[in-house]
């Protein structure tokens, strides 16, 4: 995504826990990224990377809220450390940087577009990744929440939930063997998994001038993912022609209630 935006001409800071910087995702970094050490777990850290990213770039325009961190696991093998590493990164780390944010755009009097990343199981639940969507429903609340409260202040808030999108982080704690991935194409409508230059493309949109009255809304992006395994007959795409054939003969035989 920051290099949708540095693409666009915005000057990009990004947030990073190594001082060495983000890995590059491009063959060439552009220019306008710059990077700021900050563990958003730490509400101190966040409040000296703000302080720096104002003193070097100016207050943003634009605030993408997408570290994350999570892992499958039966709940209950789950330690209470787990559970805090997975809520203290998305839930807590998004708090403090919207937070801390929000507070100096609002003495400032100016206006931003805050965009979070989240999933499709924010809102639904699942099972095995709990931390990850009791963490991820809080984040979708709190940017509704603010969409209602800080839209006074010119500010927006919206939610992207992406369905499976194959990167190198995710699929290494989600699906470490590779086994569960053909298994989540054929849920997918579209018939493949999304991609990450499909999400920065929805997330540059969002926080556009062309959104501008788009505000405390939560995206769906996952190829028709939710739909299909939220409907109760839409496996039936497995019955072929000729079982149709015969269920639709012995149907119109069918006498009576």
């Amino acid at each position: 995504m920051r290099y949708m935006l540095s693409d666009s001409g915005e000057s990009v800071t990004t947030g990073t826990r190594s001082s060495s910087g983000p890995e590059p995702a491009a063959p060439l970094v552009p220019l306008q990224v710059r990077a700021v050490q900050c563990d958003v777990r730490d509400p101190d850290m966040v409040r000296s990377a703000v302080s720096e990213l104002i003193s070097v770039a100016g207050l943003p325009d634009v605030v993408i809220n997408n570290a994350a961190g999570n892992f499958i696991s039966p709940t209950e093998r789950l330690s209470p450390n787990a559970w805090r590493t997975i809520t203290d990164i998305v839930l807590n780390g998004t708090a403090f940087v919207t937070l801390e944010v929000g507070k100096q755009l609002i003495k400032a009097q100016r206006g931003a577009a805050f965009l979070a990343i989240t999933t499709i199981y924010a809102e639904s639940g699942s099972g095995f990744v709990v931390p990850s969507a009791s963490a991820k429903a809080g984040v979708e609340a709190l940017n509704k929440s603010l969409a209602a409260e800080w839209g006074r202040y010119g500010m927006r808030f919206n939610v992207i939930q992406p369905g499976p999108i194959k990167t190198k982080g995710a699929f290494s704690r989600l699906d470490p063997t590779g086994v569960f991935e053909k298994e989540m194409v054929d849920r997918i409508p579209c018939g493949r998994l999304g991609t990450v230059e499909e999400l920065a493309n929805l997330a540059a949109f969002l926080c556009s001038d062309y959104a501008s009255w788009i505000n405390g809304a939560v995206i769906r992006f996952d190829g028709g993912e939710e739909v299909f395994i939220s409907g109760e007959f839409n496996s039936l795409k497995k019955v072929t022609k000729e079982q149709w054939d015969t269920m639709e003969e012995m149907i119109r035989k069918t006498k009576g209630s």
